[in-house]
């Protein structure tokens, strides 16, 4: 879509004559040779002994006529351009992607055309246009090599046909007719040759290089050129004079005009968009959806969009083509900013295990031959068979926004045209009755073809298509209204009104559908990003050092973004603006402020600015409700308009000054052209010459300013594109050398770009994650949104899978990261076999006493796997490997396994090539070390991930060893809670305090009840605490409970609710004896913050500032947690229960100036207060004269007393603490307790039980302490199963 060349104003820039040398003779294509023979060593063959015939490149197994020849350009005009250097390797490749082929006259020998381009450097592009014909060979020498390659052939047929002994592989490219045959006979019938009888023809082609895309253009002009060839009759002018004029007086159409130049036999036309115009797209859209249908278009698509590896695939160049640059039209106002070649030569088929994103296309032998295709990289991948129609997606990659209002918006732009949305290939009966209905209904039309009276219901006529009864019934179930539709007539049947148009009714129609779906397309970029400038994080600083830093500095506030956007479109927003496209976008948006603007930015600009004149859509505002694109018609009539009134005409073809003779023309041959007339261009004898003469004073001003103001634009550009690159120098490989050194300098290009990309996301993750846990300067849960984190993580499983499939041999199934491991884990089970070792795992059962503790947990790379192969939830390889990534990240192992399998040698030279990153020493050292800082923070990716699996649980109960009391004779029972579901009541051994249990992932866990039935003779229990370990992950959390269970001890408690808290695991210390990590480089373990109790001095009793900014602590932290997303949330028991949570910090206010010394020995508790104040408030309503309270008073008390009542009722055996605790929550959960504090306050029961000076008896600290509670009303506060079990209210 750039446009290569600044300086040229000329339509083409060369005219390219190749084909057969017939002073070389046959040479066999060594470098098709040497692709075989890649693939040979990629199956498995040794490099040491490959098949004689592959190295030389007689590939004797394939007939010869299906064998590659060397083909060569034999002519091209002008000798160079200065401002597009000729490259002749690359266009010989391109233009004849496979070599010469021969054919005989029994075949068929159609003209073929194909279009390529060349991306350089820079990452400008320049065209080619490709006209294939067969000519007869008149060379005797040719046609007796071939002859005599076929008596080889022969022989050697015969002897593998009855010996079944032939050293060759099964070739790629062998013919099905090839595969088929078994007899000799067979083989002789087809593929033969006989000079006697045979006649023989050789490929030959023409192409035209230009600097713009104008495909259909330069179609028209090299088909004619070829029918003057063919035609019995010779053409009006010798053929130099039609190339001279398309070469140098054809000038490019200005933007927002058309012209007209001569062909052979008729005018050949093209327009240029305007500048305020989608830019030029020559390609015909119809044919990409035609071939895909639209359902695979769209997520083809998504996959572009996301950046992931995609291969095109097809027999034909020119629909590789069609296709890969359709795609990339579509993505306006983004560009595609990795590996792009729509069309790989054979020669160039080791470059499919680049580890970088890239969009590639294949050329396939023959129709079915996919499962011959080994791939070294697939987990990433989105492989598009074009000819069969077929799409194979990676998997789990977020769906486009709006994808079902989207896809039905297109295929009202494609029905109206009168396509099928689901492609032409197996197009449905429904849609070809469809198509007849809509043409039938215009040839009888008498209203100029508008048919606006006949709305029809496009869904009843299509019951029969499969595609869109899918879509209805998905858009019935998610509510999305289907209108009825206005079928229009296809432009086609305009002709009574649009005689004047220059070009066919079909090209029209094509030019108008492609600009209207592209519209369609760009609107919902319109839509989704018209408020994204507000978030571009502008620079403070100038250019030069702006771009020297470009690489440390966030230009994007992501988070602000997406926190703006609509909840649907979050999954694929989160991924998008990741991508390398996206971040160039904002790149080119911050360097407008010192330079012109990026031509499609501008444009897209300029379509926000308009979008926001008209609509009222308030900006602060996101919704996602669908707004179709209302340009479409304008579009059309745009480039109709131009099409119409044709703006200039070039000057017609003229006789030139030839010598006498030339020119000559036989019929059937391309003639040889004369050169001195085309290798310079007429001195200045044109209009458009001194247009382009004053375009190029003025860019010399410009040029003189910009090194006025110092600024060195190479060196600019230089920066620019290496602030832009991560692995993205590389736009194509190079096609002219493909000596071993350039490969092996691209693929070292491939590794640094790997390792940069693994700093930077190892990076990011960190960043995002501490610059979270800063900001809540370690209160609550540290955490960044899950989405953000999902996304950072995918990403990286992305970045492993393409280390491991770079210079991969051998590979099971899609995933190579999961195939590396299988073969590790294969060899280490074969030496477990071999060696028996000791397994160091603890006693399952052990007596308990009070060094009781869980076992050590075994940290091992093949444990973690078959963990995850015991996961039915997961059903492919890929999926495996990224289990296996997020679990040994959340276990803080990544870096240390994958250390382990990178560093078994052994393996590592079975599975990998020579220049394969796993190979680079230095760069895995550094690899590993980016990794190992990731486990500076908590990830908890694999338990929030799979919420289903089951895992194994181990819990200990550690009781304080006083007297006997470590033992018990009732029977124990605990029930353990996480925010994911609870385990329910199970009994635990009777002495043994230790038990596995296995269940649904209970996710972080939260809480655990305990309790005894208070049976037996030692039924008096002191519990330390509970501590229970997720045996997949290893996470271990400490319940602490420090209290008697049992009657008549303590407070009388047979059960407790004990709040858990995440606790560094034991295990660290032999891994640090391991992975001779720093230790400053480990993860901290969660500190402790000071309790409240104990900043009271040597009394322990906090003061009255302390109790209420205790308070106030525990209000905030509940406030902050609703503050986040709900998904983020975390637990609200530990901020109500836990240590420093809203029942402690009043527990603190109930007991300050509390009266609790001992009264005939016995303990006083808060509740005992709240039963005396319920016992006053139930007599004081029953004696109402005593009070003339008001009625609210009265309620409040009432549902005070219903309150504890319910809690006293409940048939569970919490004590008086419990209780108390139970109280707190449900006030705080349906907004009671500034209600019940002033009623406790002003109860008489205070005074007795309370001391002058308490806080309770404070006016103002009472008063402030409800003022603070009611900052909770806005909440909608849910409280965990296991805290009201049993509550009846």
């Amino acid at each position: 879509m750039t446009s290569s060349s600044s300086g040229s104003c000329r339509f083409a820039d060369y005219f390219v004559l190749a084909g057969i040398d017939t002073d070389s003779g046959l040479e066999p294509d060594e470098l098709s040779a040497l692709c075989q023979w890649l693939e040979a060593e990629r199956y498995g063959r040794s490099q040491d002994n490959p098949c004689p015939n592959k190295a030389s490149g007689e590939n004797f197994d394939q007939s010869p006529l299906r064998r590659t020849f060397k083909s060569k350009v034999l002519a091209h005009y002008p000798q160079n351009v200065e401002y597009n250097p000729f490259d002749q390797d690359a266009v010989n490749m391109l233009c004849m992607p496979k070599g010469l082929s021969f054919r005989t006259q029994a075949e068929s020998r159609d003209p073929q055309f194909h279009s390529f381009l060349i991306t350089r450097e820079d990452g400008s592009r320049t065209y080619g246009f490709v006209l294939t014909f067969y000519e007869e060979v008149t060379c005797k020498q040719i046609c007796s090599a071939m002859q005599t390659l076929y008596q080889m052939h022969n022989v050697e047929q015969y002897s593998s046909v009855y010996a079944s002994s032939s050293c060759s592989m099964d070739s790629l490219a062998s013919s099905i007719d090839e595969a088929d045959s078994t007899s000799l006979a067979k083989l002789q019938r087809y593929n033969s040759y006989d000079i006697s009888r045979d006649t023989l023809y050789v490929s030959k082609c023409i192409c035209l290089i230009t600097p713009l895309p104008f495909m259909q253009a330069c179609r028209k002009f090299l088909l004619q050129l070829h029918k003057a060839v063919s035609s019995q009759q010779p053409p009006p002018l010798p053929l130099e004079s039609y190339i001279h004029n398309v070469l140098y007086e054809v000038p490019l159409p200005p933007p927002g005009r058309s012209l007209k130049f001569s062909g052979v036999y008729g005018p050949v036309i093209c327009q240029r968009p305007g500048l305020s115009e989608l830019p030029l797209f020559d390609f015909p859209l119809r044919e990409a959806f035609e071939l895909l249908g639209l359902e695979n278009l769209v997520q083809l698509f998504t996959c572009v969009l996301l950046e992931m590896q995609i291969l095109l695939y097809s027999q034909d160049y020119q629909r590789l083509m069609t296709v890969a640059e359709g795609i990339t039209a579509l993505l306006f106002p983004f560009q595609w900013q990795h590996v792009y070649v729509p069309i790989l030569p054979a020669s160039l088929l080791h470059f499919l295990d680049a580890p970088v994103p890239y969009l590639m296309g294949l050329q396939s032998k023959e129709p079915n031959d996919r499962s011959k295709l080994e791939l070294p990289q697939e987990a990433n991948l989105c492989f598009v068979d074009i000819d069969n129609h077929f799409i194979e997606l990676p998997e789990d990659f977020p769906q486009f926004p709006n994808k079902l209002e989207f896809i039905q918006e297109i295929s009202e732009v494609l029905l109206h045209f009168g396509i099928p949305p689901e492609g032409n290939l197996h197009c449905s009966e429904s849609a070809t009755k469809l198509k007849n209905l809509v043409l039938d209904d215009l040839v009888n039309d008498k209203k100029n073809g508008n048919l606006t009276s006949n709305t029809i219901n496009m869904y009843e006529l299509l019951k029969g298509n499969e595609t869109l009864a899918r879509l209805q019934a998905l858009a019935k179930r998610t509510g999305v209204a289907v209108e009825k539709m206005e079928i229009a007539p296809p432009p086609a049947a305009e002709k009574e009104k649009d005689t004047k148009c220059q070009c066919s009714e079909e090209e029209l129609r094509d030019y108008k559908l492609t600009v209207q779906l592209r519209e369609v397309f760009a609107n919902r970029f319109t839509q989704m990003f018209a408020d994204y400038e507000a978030f571009v994080i502008q620079p403070t600083q100038d250019m030069d050092s702006w771009l020297t830093n470009r690489e440390q500095m966030q230009n994007f506030d992501k988070a602000s973004f997406l926190s703006d956007q609509p909840e649907p479109y979050l999954p694929f927003l989160s991924h998008f603006i990741e991508t390398q496209m996206f971040a160039t976008f904002i790149d080119n948006k911050i360097v407008s402020l010192w330079e012109e603007k990026d031509p499609l930015l501008r444009v897209f600009d300029s379509r926000i600015e308009k979008m926001k004149i008209y609509s009222v859509r308030i900006p602060t505002l996101r919704t996602s409700n669908y707004q179709k694109c209302t340009v479409l018609k304008e579009a059309a009539q745009a480039i109709e308009q131009r099409l119409v009134k044709i703006d200039h005409t070039a000057i017609h073809p003229h006789l030139l000054d030839m010598k006498i003779g030339q020119g000559k023309y036989e019929h059937g041959f391309f003639p040889k052209l004369q050169s001195d007339v085309l290798s310079t261009g007429p001195t200045n004898n044109n209009r458009w010459a001194n247009r382009s003469t004053t375009a190029q004073r003025r860019k010399d001003r410009l040029r003189q300013h910009s090194e006025h103001l110092a600024l060195d634009n190479d060196l600019k550009e230089k920066y620019i594109q290496e602030a832009r690159s991560i692995g993205k120098s590389l736009r194509q490989p190079k096609l002219s050398d493909l000596s071993p050194a350039v490969i092996a300098q691209t693929n070292w290009k491939f590794v640094e770009g790997l390792l940069k990309e693994c700093r930077i996301k190892t990076k990011r993750m960190l960043v995002e994650k501490m610059g979270h846990e800063a900001v809540e300067l370690g209160h609550g849960e540290a955490n960044i949104t899950g989405l953000e984190e999902n996304t950072l993580i995918a990403s990286l499983c992305d970045l492993l899978e393409r280390i491991w499939s770079h210079g991969l041999l051998i590979k099971q199934g899609k995933s190579a990261l999961w195939s590396h491991l299988l073969h590790y884990q294969e060899s280490e089970e074969k030496r477990e076999a071999t060696v028996e070792t000791p397994v160091a795992a603890g006693p399952e059962r052990r007596r308990s006493d009070s060094g009781l503790n869980l076992p050590t947990l075994r940290v091992s790379l093949i444990h973690d796997m078959r963990h995850v192969q015991h996961m039915s939830e997961i059903k492919t390889e890929v999926g495996r490997a990224r289990a296996w990534i997020r679990l040994s990240l959340e276990k803080k192992v990544l870096s240390q396994q994958l250390k382990q399998l990178m560093f078994n040698q052994a393996l590592i030279k079975k599975l990998y090539k020579r220049y394969a990153f796993l190979r680079c020493e230095d760069e895995k050292e550094q690899f590993l070390y980016h990794l190992l800082s990731l486990n500076a923070v908590d990830y908890f990716c694999f338990t929030s991930v799979f919420t289903t699996i089951m895992i194994p649980y181990r819990a200990v109960i550690i009781p304080i060893k006083k007297l006997s009391n470590s033992i018990t004779t009732s029977n124990p029972w605990i029930s353990v809670s996480g925010e994911l579901g609870d385990t329910g009541v199970m009994q635990v051994p009777k002495n043994v305090l230790e038990m596995t249990f296995e269940c649904q992932n209970l996710g972080k866990l939260t809480t655990v009840q305990i309790g005894h039935d208070n049976s037996g003779l030692l039924a008096k229990w002191l519990v330390d605490c509970v501590m229970v370990r997720n045996e997949i992950t290893g996470h271990t959390y400490r319940f602490p409970c420090g209290r008697w269970l049992g009657k008549g001890v303590d407070d009388g408690s047979l059960e407790r609710i004990l709040v858990g808290e995440l606790i560094t695991p034991v295990v660290e210390e032999d891994l640090s004896k391991q992975c001779r990590t720093p230790p400053q480089l480990r993860s901290p373990t969660i500190a402790r913050r000071l309790s409240i109790t104990s900043l009271g001095g040597k009394t322990g009793k906090p003061n009255a500032g302390q109790i209420q900014e205790g308070i106030g602590e525990s209000i905030n932290n509940i406030v902050k947690h609703f503050h986040k997303p709900e998904k983020e949330r975390g637990s609200l028991t530990i901020l109500l229960c836990g240590e420093f949570g809203l029942v402690s910090a009043l527990e603190q206010v109930f007991h300050h100036g509390f009266k609790s010394a001992r009264l005939f020995q016995k303990n006083v508790f808060i509740w005992d207060f709240i039963e005396k104040a319920v016992t006053y408030f139930e007599t004081a309503e029953e004696d109402e004269e005593s009070q003339e309270n008001l009625l609210q008073l009265k309620v409040c008390s009432a549902t005070f007393c219903q309150y504890v009542n319910a809690i006293t009722a409940a048939p569970r055996s919490i004590g008086k603490d419990g209780k108390l605790q139970l109280l707190v929550c449900l006030g705080a959960r349906d907004h009671l307790l500034p209600q019940w504090i002033p009623l406790l306050a002003e109860c008489p029961v205070i005074s007795r039980m309370y001391e002058d000076g308490a806080l309770l008896r404070d006016h103002a600290a009472v008063n402030s302490l409800i003022r603070v509670l009611q900052t909770l009303h806005e909440f909608n506060i849910t409280l965990e199963a296991s805290l009201v079990k049993g509550i009846d209210l």
